[in-house]
């Protein structure tokens, strides 16, 4: 494979429009370039999360994570590139499943925080959040192969467990939240 980025600026984008693969143009304040600015923002912020965990499972797994979401964001950009599948979803699910496996079920909400891992951990949970939201309204205009939005839904979800365990594995305690705390 050659060089693809072989000049990092080109000029093109100076007038606010950005290259789609297909070769067409398309305005960089537009809902489908904002979907994909979010999923990379997702994505960034996972590498900071990953900068901070212990290595291991989790690590590892939000590696693999990361390549799903450039994935993801690939077929934004050409939906003929069809690399989020079921498959992906079920991955995502199996790897959740074991993680929860090893936490104490809730019985009250917790409040992020914890370790710093941990902290990183929810604030990319909450991009990913946005990010779902900001797919639901790009499918109401263009149609969105449902393993995407799937898959994002999920993740949150995994990005909430891994949260947990990140804190297990610094042996910080969670933080329930307390309805009544103030009203003592």
């Amino acid at each position: 494979m050659g060089y693809r980025l072989s000049k990092i600026y080109t000029r093109k984008g100076d007038k606010g429009t950005t290259g789609m693969a297909d070769g067409s143009r398309l305005s960089k304040d537009s809902l489908q370039m904002h979907t994909i600015g979010d999923v990379d923002e997702l994505n960034s912020m996972l590498g900071l999360v990953i900068h901070k965990c212990q290595p291991g499972e989790v690590r590892e797994n939000m590696i693999s994570i990361q390549h799903d979401l450039f994935n993801l964001g690939g077929q934004l950009a050409m939906p003929e590139y069809e690399k989020i599948n079921q498959q992906r979803i079920d991955w995502l699910e199996n790897t959740l499943n074991a993680m929860n496996e090893q936490l104490e079920p809730l019985e009250e909400f917790i409040l992020p925080g914890g370790a710093e891992a941990s902290c990183f951990c929810h604030m990319a949970r909450t991009i990913c959040r946005r990010t779902e939201r900001t797919l639901v309204s790009l499918n109401s205009h263009i149609t969105i192969r449902e393993e995407l939005l799937a898959y994002i839904n999920r993740l949150s979800d995994w990005l909430f467990v891994a949260a947990r365990i990140l804190n297990k594995l610094e042996s910080i305690d969670e933080v329930y939240w307390q309805s009544d705390r103030f009203n003592k």
